[in-house]
């Protein structure tokens, strides 16, 4: 069995921006990201590759989280494009109607969801693949046990790919995010510290607590030790600030069992009638894995 875990609102984004047609409904609204959702959705579903068996969508409804109580600079909803920001809730319904598991994120975060999901119930499947992009999402990989799938560049990473592509173990992910930053989430990162640097120290060190004041007596060969070891120092606060940002919580309350997450079809009678709404007659025959009477 896997678990499939999902960025709804990545998705959303992703369908709302590609190149599908637009579609507007019979009451006059622009559906094209809840659609497009939907039909990757059903896609996922009936891939034989990738053998769903339980699977949850998670959603940040609003993007506002309890990171910006902590952080003024932190992303907020200021500047989405108003229609897609109006098809934020539609989307949660039209994914329910596939008989998809929903955790709608207000004070948390849908990455949130996604970390506490891989953590609660990696040992109850054979593998946990987390489907976003993100990377903040590569602090949760375990071995491969639990793996993160990019779909868009259609590439799996596992705790061997990752320490590949970052040179940095998985529970790194949110020191390098401190210092290198994340423009996606509003973190700005450290001044003069790239990539390289970051992970060459933290490659060795593994936290940024861990990092000696000294540079001389740093066990990597570092460009610029001394300038980047006097900003490490002036902006210590700063840095376990970003991190504490970019650390996913990992206890959000998760209602759902392992069991509560199989996906056994799609309820003909609801995603017909959500389709009415919608006014898409032609996706009715698109499900391939439909929920039998015996399982109701």
């Amino acid at each position: 069995m896997r678990l499939h875990l999902i960025d709804g609102t990545f998705e959303l984004y992703r369908a709302y921006y590609s190149k599908r047609p637009a579609h507007t409904t019979p009451d006059g609204w622009e559906a094209k990201g809840v659609v497009g959702v939907v039909a990757s959705l059903l896609a996922l579903l009936h891939d034989v590759a990738e053998s769903v068996t339980h699977i949850g969508v998670a959603f940040d409804n609003p993007i506002e989280s309890f990171r910006n109580e902590l952080f003024d600079g932190y992303k907020t909803g200021e500047g989405i494009d108003p229609v897609l920001y109006s098809q934020f809730g539609p989307v949660e319904e039209a994914v329910r109607a596939l008989g998809v598991t929903v955790w709608s994120m207000d004070r948390w975060e849908a990455d949130d969801a996604l970390g506490s999901a891989a953590t609660k119930f990696a040992d109850d499947f054979e593998q946990v693949r987390i489907l976003t992009p993100d990377k903040d999402l590569g602090q949760c990989i375990r071995g491969r046990r639990v793996v993160q799938v990019d779909r868009v560049r259609k590439r799996e990473i596992d705790e061997e790919a990752l320490r590949a592509a970052w040179g940095v173990a998985p529970e790194s992910i949110p020191d390098l995010l401190a210092l290198i930053g994340d423009s996606a989430d509003g973190i700005p990162g450290l001044p003069g510290i790239g990539e390289k640097t970051a992970a060459a120290l933290l490659g060795s060190y593994l936290h940024l607590e861990a990092i000696p004041t000294d540079p001389a007596s740093w066990n990597v060969q570092v460009r610029g030790a001394a300038k980047v070891a006097a900003t490490l120092a002036a902006m210590k606060d700063e840095a376990l600030l970003y991190r504490k940002l970019a650390t996913l919580a990992l206890d959000v309350p998760m209602p759902h069992s392992p069991e509560a997450l199989a996906f056994q079809g799609v309820p003909r009678a609801e995603f017909e009638a959500w389709c009415d709404r919608l006014g898409l007659s032609s996706m009715k025959d698109r499900p391939k894995r439909w929920l039998t009477k015996k399982a109701d």
